[in-house]
């Protein structure tokens, strides 16, 4: 297969370009390539001549035979054209000019620099990768290596030194790439790009892709987007028409610009009908001014400026042009000059081009039009694109000028000036100065700004106002997105175009018929509602009362001993559940007891115990709510009802909450004791999830290994409070593969059920990529040997050593592999990049292979938001941050959340001991003992013990 530097080149800009050409397809319709090759040609024709005549004659040759350089006279050469061959393919480069530098001692080797002209200014990769395709035959050809290579381009023949070394890697997988392209019959798939405007088949790949109906159509979408689509089964603008969904903006987004959706785009084109999304708002106060800059990029030049300055129904056109740069100066004052006769000027824009030309000139002359116009009490220049953007969506491929004006009905009279080919007019000028030539450009550049007036009634139009024509009704072809109704939704009023089907869809409601039935009685009667009664638990509360307890005085403080001062007698009644053998009740006892005061050690004494802090309230009715409305996730409301209807408690909602904020507090130090073990553990699984807080998106890290588990909030996801947190933590840190943990500096274990599930979604998104699957499938074989051990033997150091070989020679296999595709590549390098933490398992003992445990502690706080719906505030997330974590640490230690909260005494200390199975998880529960300042700082016995009957 031979290619050359002209099939490499194209290539760089488009495989569907490279394929057409190398098989003689014809060009049609655009001569703007021609144009450029000329430029090229002329320069280099210019640029080798002028070093010709700098050399000296003996020192340069035409044409020579590079083999022999070593003992060659020439230090510059031209017209020189070098072939190669690697493997099955036959390179082949015409270099430019080759410049030798001759050995400057005994025992250093003279080496060839070679040269390329182009006539641009700036210079992009292609144009770099382009001189390494010369240096790289020319390297295989000479069999030596050619280490850099010179540019000289632009007007000031500006010379680039390129380092090739960086670059032959790049170049090699190009070349692998089209050696496949071309040994293809069928073309690739078509993808139109940014290069089709410069290319001589955009008319024959516009219109195969719009017959394809092609993403590709769609510009303001890109590689990256199209392939997301791509593997979601959307091929075709009209499919992803169907995609689009109208939703309601959340509360924290409404005063946001609304984002650019694809789908609505393809929507617009599918109806043909003008789509606007949100409330898009356009100004214009005082007189408006229409402009439009045309320059040369490459050269940071701007020659012309047309201004369409409309005043009533009379509209000026001004058209300044300058014939060198030296004159650009001349025709930015002139411009400000303009602005600065005329009442209120409102300048007004389209695309980013006229934005850059405001800020380069403000930069490079002084003077900003900014400052002009607020001297005049106006606003900043209007940019209509961002008005359009993301807000109204033409039935048009794009949003360029070029495109929305025609569906407007605005023509242009000569198109082929449109885009980078008005460039080619003005060399064309510069060369010839031909009159003709410039009155097209200008009449161009003035139906430019006629164009973006269009625009802009069009969107004046949206709105009730037209400053110049009026009021006037919307558009009967615009469709708003907030009056479209989601084709998904499954419930909502029943609309039918036949009135009969929304009658009788009413007589299907499941009340209708007991409705009817009152409504149709010959005499109307009201059914009686029975009246139940629920009376408040309070002072006046009508419960009957189980009990009368009488509690004994006391003789001196029971903490100091010290002598008491005895309050009047106290009568309060107590709310709680009695739990039997295979019953609960209601408890409701009368209490008497009496305050005292400690002067010695300033203490209040006497509250029974039994009552909750602050609360009516008992223990055992209290571990009951908090039972319901944290391990089992039943909102307050429910767990009222429940109350409610079992035991005939009308407890309010206000004194549940208080409950729960109360024993948050009171749980804080068992809290603080639990984090404390986590950190001086040996193992540590951490996860993260997000929270909304009122609106804003917070984060809740959960950190736990096989007995404790702790639940942590942060307003954001940065890692610094967590290289603070566990700057001392010794153990391994086992997690997924979050950019945060990889600054921790601790041994650490990647979870490898992630990495396994992301390369079975990536090779079922890539099922032809061998390179890809090749690399999972030895990462699956030796996973699975692993796991086989840990199935047999456990998570033992002294049996999972072994795999530390297989481990070995799975990195010395997947390096040997041809990663021809960018995600086999990636795939690779992800492997690379891990290496010492997605192993660190087998040398240690207890420490999982998974995340599991984490996963797991996530789940219970999920299922706690999705209960709340996301109606967290910063302090009930905290509150409920401390309880859920004393909750699961609970259940991995083998207690009943609620027996702990009702009883003080009791202590994590569970009977049996802790084994680990093979995948880490526990076997019965750890036998140790936590201290004392674990449990709750209060004491809970059985209702009936301590009272006296009466």
């Amino acid at each position: 297969m031979k290619i050359t530097s002209d099939v490499f080149h194209t290539y760089l800009k488009c495989s569907t370009k490279c394929w057409l050409r190398a098989n003689n397809e014809l060009a049609t319709g655009n001569n703007y390539p021609k144009w450029v090759k000329a430029q090229n040609y002329s320069y280099r024709a210019t640029e080798v001549a002028r070093l010709v005549a700098a050399s000296p004659k003996n020192e340069i040759a035409l044409s020579p035979d590079l083999k022999t350089f070593k003992t060659s006279k020439w230090r510059l050469a031209t017209n020189l054209a070098t072939h190669a061959q690697i493997d099955s393919n036959i390179l082949e480069s015409e270099l430019h000019a080759v410049q030798l530098v001759p050995a400057k001692g005994r025992g250093q080797s003279a080496h060839l620099i070679p040269i390329r002209f182009t006539f641009t200014n700036k210079l992009d990769k292609d144009d770099k990768l382009l001189l390494a395709f010369d240096a790289f035959t020319l390297s295989k050809s000479l069999g030596r290596d050619v280490s850099f290579g010179k540019i000289i381009h632009g007007d000031n023949r500006a010379t680039s030194k390129v380092k090739i070394s960086t670059l032959v890697g790049e170049v090699r997988k190009r070349i692998d790439k089209i050696a496949v392209l071309l040994a293809s019959s069928t073309p690739p798939e078509l993808i139109l790009n940014q290069h089709c405007a410069e290319c001589e088949f955009q008319t024959r790949c516009h219109k195969e892709a719009t017959q394809q109906d092609d993403l590709s159509l769609l510009s303001s979408m890109s590689g990256i987007e199209r392939k997301k689509f791509n593997s979601k089964g959307t091929f075709t603008v009209k499919q992803l028409s169907f995609a689009f969904l109208p939703r309601r903006r959340p509360k924290k987004l409404r005063d946001k610009q609304e984002r650019y959706h694809h789908s609505l785009k393809a929507l617009a084109i599918r109806e043909k009908k003008l789509h606007i999304a949100g409330h898009p708002e356009l100004k214009i106060e005082g007189t408006p001014i229409f402009f439009d800059v045309e320059g040369i990029p490459d050269r940071d030049f701007y020659y012309l400026i047309g201004l369409r300055i409309r005043n009533g129904d009379s509209i000026v056109q001004h058209s300044l042009w300058a014939d060198t740069s030296e004159d650009e100066a001349k025709i930015y004052f002139q411009f400000l000059d303009i602005l600065k006769t005329i009442d209120k000027p409102s300048l007004i824009h389209y695309g980013s081009f006229e934005t850059e030309f405001l800020k380069k000139m403000a930069a490079r002359y002084g003077i900003s039009v900014q400052t002009t116009l607020e001297s005049n009490g106006n606003h900043p220049p209007t940019n209509l694109l961002s008005i359009i953007n993301g807000q109204v969506y033409f039935p048009t491929y794009s949003n360029s000028l070029k495109s929305i004006a025609p569906w407007l009905g605005f023509e242009w009279s000569d198109p082929s000036l449109a885009g980078i080919k008005s460039i080619a007019y003005r060399f064309e000028w510069e060369a010839s100065h031909n009159i003709t030539v410039k009155i097209a450009l200008i009449k161009y550049n003035a139906e430019d700004c006629q164009a973006a007036e269009i625009v802009a009634q069009a969107l004046l139009r949206l709105h009730s106002t037209d400053p110049w024509k009026g009021n006037e009704q919307k558009s009967e072809n615009a469709v708003y997105v907030e009056s479209l109704k989601n084709p998904r939704k499954a419930w909502g009023p029943f609309e039918s175009q036949f009135k009969e089907f929304e009658k009788i869809n009413v007589a299907a409601w499941w009340n209708y018929q007991r409705d009817r039935v009152w409504l149709r009685s010959s005499k109307p009667v009201k059914p009686k509602v029975p009246h139940l009664r629920r009376p408040h638990l309070g002072p006046r509360s009508h419960l009957p009362v189980s009990r009368t307890l009488i509690y004994p005085k006391l003789s001196s403080c029971p903490h100091c001993g010290g002598e008491l001062t005895e309050r009047p007698l106290r009568k309060r009644i107590l709310y709680d559940l009695l739990f039997g053998k295979s019953s609960v009740k209601r408890w409701i006892v009368r209490c008497q007891f009496h305050y005292y005061w400690c002067s010695r050690c300033y203490r209040k004494l006497g509250e029974p115990e039994e009552f909750w802090p602050q609360s009516h309230l008992g223990r055992t009715l209290v571990a009951y709510v908090l039972y319901h409305s944290v391990e089992l996730c039943i909102p307050f409301q429910t767990v009222r009802e429940i109350l409610i209807r079992c035991f005939n408690l009308d407890i309010l909602l206000r004194t549940l909450m208080s409950v729960k904020r109360t024993a948050a507090k009171q749980y804080k130090s068992t809290y603080d004791t639990i984090l404390r073990h986590l950190m001086n553990g040996g193992l540590l699984h951490v996860d993260e999830t997000q929270v909304s807080i009122e609106g804003a998106t917070a984060y809740v890290w959960v950190f736990t290994n096989l007995y404790d588990v702790v639940y942590l909030y942060t307003e954001s996801r940065e890692g610094v409070f967590l290289r603070e947190m566990l700057k001392d933590f010794k153990g391994v840190l086992v997690s997924d593969f979050f950019a945060v943990y990889d600054g921790l500096n601790c041994d650490q274990q990647k979870c490898l059920i992630h990495l396994m599930r992301d390369l079975n979604d990536n090779v079922l998104k890539h099922p032809y990529d061998e390179g890809l699957k090749n690399i999972v499938r030895e990462f699956a074989v030796l996973l699975k040997l692993i796991v086989d051990t840990i199935d047999h033997r456990g998570l033992k150091k002294r049996f999972l050593g072994k795999h530390q070989l297989d481990v070995d020679r799975f990195y010395r296999k997947i390096a040997q592999l041809e990663c021809i595709s960018e995600e086999a590549t990636k795939c690779r390098h992800r492997f690379v990049k891990n290496r010492n933490k997605l192993f660190t398992f087998l040398g240690h003992d207890g420490v999982p292979w998974h995340n599991n445990n984490a996963e797991h502690a996530i789940k219970a706080f999920s299922k706690l938001r999705k209960i709340t719906r996301g109606s967290f505030t910063e302090r009930t997330v905290k509150e409920n941050m401390i309880l859920l974590s004393i909750c699961q640490t609970c259940k991995y230690s083998n207690l009943e959340f609620s027996n702990f909260s009702a009883a003080a005494k009791q202590t994590f200390m569970p009977s049996r001991r802790t084994r680990l199975n093979e995948g880490g998880c526990q076997r019965g529960v750890s036998s140790r003992v936590y201290p004392s300042d674990l449990v709750p700082k209060v004491r809970c016995e059985h209702p009936q013990s301590g009272f006296e009957r009466t």
